[in-house]
C-alpha cells in the first residue's frame, strides 16, 4: 500500500499560513525515544509527548509481540495494565463480572479522578444502573430520527460549511470544518442554542486536557473554573426540561428518564461531559484524520475518486484507523490470568483500542494503512465491544459518510499542505490544527 513519508506533495501554488505556536516545554523531537533505545518496563502511555509527536506506534507493537499483556509500575496515573491484542481487548471489554468501568473504582481513564470531579455518568456505571441510565438516550438517536431529520439536517448544514470554504488558499480544516460541523450536531443533540455551539467544544477540550498548557494554561484553578460554568449552565437547562412536557433531545431524555430524573450536581455534571465529549470527539478527529489519512495514502484517495460507492466502508476504516479515543480504563474485581500474567483485584487495566485497531494478529491487511474497501473495517474496536460500545455511532458515521458525499460533489481535491498538530494526550486522539487547500471543481 503506497504511502507518502508525509503528506502528499502536490504542485501547487506558493502560499503562506502561520503554524500554530507551540509553548509546549518538551519541543524537542529527540525527546521520545524509539521503542528499541528502552526498557519494555519503562513503556508508558500516559507520556503525552509521544501522542503530540505521534510517536506511540511502535511502542504498541512491540507490546503485541513481546508483551501484550504489560504492566507499568511507575506513571502519573499510578501501576496499570495495558492490553494491547484486538481479542485481549474485546475479552476484557465484554467481561463486566470481572472488570469495572464504576466512577467507584475509578471510572473509565487512568488515575484517580481530581477531588473536585469523580466522573459519575452512565459509562461509569456497571449493570444494572449502567443501562437504567443509558436505556432512555436512545431515543435521541432513534433510526427513525436519524434518517427523517438528522440526515436533510447535516446535509444541508454541511453543504454550507463546504460552500463557504476558500478555494486555493490555505485554512485550517481542524477548525474551519472538523469543529464547526459537530458542534452545530452536538448542539443539536442537546438543543442547545447554535449561537453558543463552541461551547460544548471548549467544554470538551478542557474537560480531557486539565493539564495540557495549550488548551488549560491556568491548570487546575482554571479547570474547575471552567466545569463550574458547565454546571452551572446545563443546571439550569435541567431544571428547565424537567418543567417541560418530554422531548426527544438528550437533556431532556436525560431529564425525564426514571434513573436520570434526580441526579445530584456531580452525577449531572459527569452525564453532560459524556454526552459532550461522546458526541464531539469522535467525529471531530476522524473528520481531520480521514482527511488526512487519504493524503498519505493517495492511491486510496483516487480509488475513492473513482468508486464514491465506497464511502461507507470508507467511513468505518477511517473510524479504525484514526481510533479518536485511544483506549478505556477497567478496573480488576479479582485476580486475573492472561497471557501468564496475573492481574489483580484492584488493578487499573487500559484497554487499548488504538493498539487493537492495528494489530497485525487480526487485521487481514497492512493495519497501519488506510485501505478504504478493506473487508473487515467495519470490524474495528473504536466504538467498544458488548453493553458499554457508543450509543451515538450511528451518528457518527452519518456525519462522516454524508461530509464525504458533499466533498466529492464540489471538490477535485483537498490536499494537506503540512503535518498536523496533535492533541496532547492519551485518551483523546486528535488533531488540533490541519492546513489544506481546496481545489474546486470547474
Amino acid at each position: 500500500m503506497a504511502e507518502t513519508s508525509s503528506v502528499q506533495q502536490l504542485s501547487r501554488p506558493k502560499v503562506s499560513y502561520r503554524k500554530p505556536a507551540r509553548p509546549h516545554y518538551l519541543e524537542r523531537d529527540d525527546y521520545v525515544k524509539p521503542v528499541s533505545e528502552i526498557d519494555l518496563a519503562a513503556v508508558d502511555f500516559i507520556d503525552v509527548e509521544q501522542w503530540r509527536q505521534d510517536k506511540m506506534w511502535d511502542r504498541f507493537e512491540r507490546l503485541r509481540k513481546e508483551d501484550p499483556v504489560h504492566y507499568t509500575p511507575d506513571s502519573l496515573v499510578g501501576p496499570y495494565w495495558s492490553i494491547t491484542r484486538y481479542e485481549d481487548v474485546k475479552a476484557v471489554d465484554v467481561d463486566n463480572k470481572r472488570f469495572s468501568s464504576d466512577a467507584g473504582y475509578g471510572g473509565i481513564t487512568l488515575g484517580k479522578p481530581l477531588d473536585e470531579f469523580t466522573g459519575e455518568s452512565f459509562i461509569a456505571a456497571d449493570e444494572p444502573d449502567h443501562w437504567a441510565q443509558r436505556k432512555p438516550m436512545q431515543a435521541a438517536v432513534a433510526p427513525s430520527l436519524l434518517r427523517h431529520e438528522f440526515e436533510p439536517l447535516i446535509r444541508k448544514r454541511t453543504g454550507a460549511v463546504l460552500d463557504s470554504l476558500p478555494d486555493g488558499k490555505p485554512f485550517d480544516w481542524v477548525e474551519a470544518v472538523s469543529t464547526e460541523l459537530t458542534a452545530m450536531m452536538l448542539a443539536t443533540l442537546l438543543n442547545y442554542p447554535q449561537s453558543h455551539r463552541r461551547e460544548l467544544t471548549r467544554w470538551s477540550d478542557v474537560t480531557t486536557n486539565p493539564f495540557d498548557p495549550d488548551i488549560c494554561p491556568g491548570g487546575r484553578e482554571q479547570w474547575l473554573r471552567e466545569l463550574n460554568e458547565c454546571l452551572g449552565t446545563f443546571s439550569k437547562i435541567y431544571a428547565e426540561r424537567q418543567a417541560a412536557p418530554p422531548a426527544s433531545d438528550l437533556m431532556s431524555l436525560l431529564a425525564h428518564g426514571p434513573a436520570t430524573q434526580n441526579l445530584t450536581a456531580q452525577e449531572l455534571l459527569g452525564n453532560v461531559l459524556l454526552l459532550i465529549i461522546g458526541g464531539n470527539d469522535t467525529t471531530r478527529n476522524t473528520m481531520s484524520g480521514g482527511l488526512y489519512a487519504l493524503n498519505k495514502f493517495p492511491d486510496e484517495y483516487a480509488k475513492l475518486k473513482a468508486d464514491p460507492g465506497l464511502i461507507p466502508n470508507m467511513v468505518s476504516e477511517m473510524i479504525r484507523w484514526q481510533t479518536p479515543l485511544a483506549y478505556m480504563r477497567r478496573t480488576a474485581l479479582e485476580d486475573v490470568s492472561m497471557h501468564g500474567k496475573t492481574i489483580k483485584k484492584g488493578d487499573q487495566v487500559a484497554m487499548w483500542y488504538i493498539s487493537a485497531n492495528r494489530d497485525e494478529n487480526f487485521w487481514e491487511q497492512d493495519p497501519n494503512a488506510l485501505i478504504i474497501d478493506r473487508k473487515q473495517a467495519s470490524r474495528h474496536i473504536s466504538f467498544g465491544f458488548g453493553v458499554h460500545r457508543c450509543y451515538g455511532n450511528r451518528v457518527a458515521e452519518l456525519q462522516l459518510r454524508i461530509l464525504w458525499e458533499e466533498i466529492l460533489k464540489r471538490f477535485e481535491h483537498i490536499e494537506v499542505i503540512d503535518e498536523p498538530s496533535r492533541t496532547s494526550s492519551a485518551f483523546v486522539h486528535g488533531y488540533t490544527w490541519l492546513p489544506v487547500i481546496c481545489h474546486r471543481k470547474a
